[in-house]
């Protein structure tokens, strides 16, 4: 727990989560593809005001990281919603909110598989035991899944978000809280135009203020943090914690007035479960760096950082410049982060 990217993780669970409950209150007087677009905006629209305000610089991206970028934009901000938005149109809520945990599973899949992210089985049933709560928490008022298409649909927005996840990953170096605002900055546009459209009408301004509020902190500010866990462990461990959204969900809707029901205990035991299993968790092997030279935020001393500076800094000192690193064999414990991308031919979990 004590590890930046499990505590990024879950607080970024814990803001999704927290917002659920809040979106569906505005459900009733806005559009739901027209209230994705305000919300995404004002994640856009919030993050480039931070930006603004702190001066902070745009950071240099090598040419295939704008690829990555871009695909994650396009996959994740666009065609994801849109996806959503036709499955949403004639499958039940309760049914949507199912097939959304496909997500986390795609997302693990795809980076165990074709990114090669490393797992054991501890950590494999720490995922499984997750998603089995969040399951639970969202069967509880009983699912009809009708026609197959628009269940497809939302397989298939998981899978859009799955790809993206993943290739936000390849970029996750960078300052977080920029990518988090081009993400939302052109997700929000696209997603508003579209839906007006189609015929969606704006709601009072007192609802769109909130619903973009909302926005900023459950899709801005969480995405941020989820940058920041998948940058320190990895992209499944990363989407393990943010399944647990769902539960937090759940408990701002206890303190709203719900009643505690059986259901929520098991999903909160499941849930349990699986973080317990994925925070202690020990992977610790004989490991080679290839030489590197990247740019992103960093300190010295944590092993990986001990580069010189012309002018000498104070220790502790998080700073960013453009950096090399020299060929290492080293052996400690580690998680599948930014610097630990290696190959596991022979490796120990504990």
């Amino acid at each position: 727990m004590r590890n930046r990217g499990v505590q990024a993780g879950l607080l970024s669970a814990l803001l999704f989560g927290a917002g659920t409950p809040i979106a569906k209150l505005l459900l009733g007087a806005t559009n739901p593809w027209l209230l994705a677009g305000l919300l995404y905006l004002g994640s856009g629209v919030g993050l480039s005001l931070w930006q603004l305000a702190r001066r902070a610089p745009r950071p240099h991206l090598a040419r295939a990281e704008w690829a990555h970028l871009a695909g994650a934009v396009g996959f994740g901000g666009i065609a994801g919603p849109v996806l959503l938005m036709i499955g949403l149109n004639t499958l039940p809520a309760s049914s949507a909110s199912l097939l959304l945990n496909a997500e986390a599973v795609l997302t693990a899949v795809i980076a165990w598989v074709v990114f090669r992210e490393p797992f054991d089985r501890r950590v494999g049933l720490g995922m499984l035991s997750i998603v089995a709560g969040a399951i639970v928490l969202t069967m509880q008022g009983g699912v009809s899944l009708g026609s197959p298409w628009p269940s497809l649909a939302i397989v298939g927005a998981c899978l859009c978000w799955a790809i993206d996840n993943n290739l936000t990953r390849k970029v996750s170096l960078h300052d977080a809280t920029w990518l988090a605002a081009i993400k939302g900055g052109v997700a929000g546009p696209v997603n508003l135009v579209l839906a007006l459209v189609l015929g969606a009408m704006l709601p009072s301004p007192g609802n769109v203020a909130v619903a973009m509020a909302v926005g900023l902190l459950a899709y801005g500010v969480s995405l941020v943090l989820f940058i920041v866990a998948m940058r320190y462990v990895g992209t499944a461990r990363a989407g393990a914690y943010y399944s647990v959204a769902p539960f937090f969900g759940a408990l701002l809707a206890v303190a709203m007035g719900e009643p505690v029901t059986a259901t929520l205990a098991a999903a909160s035991l499941l849930m349990g479960i699986g973080v317990w299993l994925h925070v202690t968790e020990r992977h610790e092997h004989s490991h080679t760096h290839q030489p590197t030279t990247h740019e992103h935020w960093h300190t010295h001393g944590d092993g990986h950082h001990n580069h010189e500076h012309d002018d000498p800094l104070p220790a502790g000192t998080r700073h960013s410049h453009p950096h090399a690193h020299a060929a290492v064999t080293h052996t400690h414990s580690h998680f599948p982060d930014a610097h630990h991308r290696h190959t596991h031919n022979r490796h120990s979990h504990r």
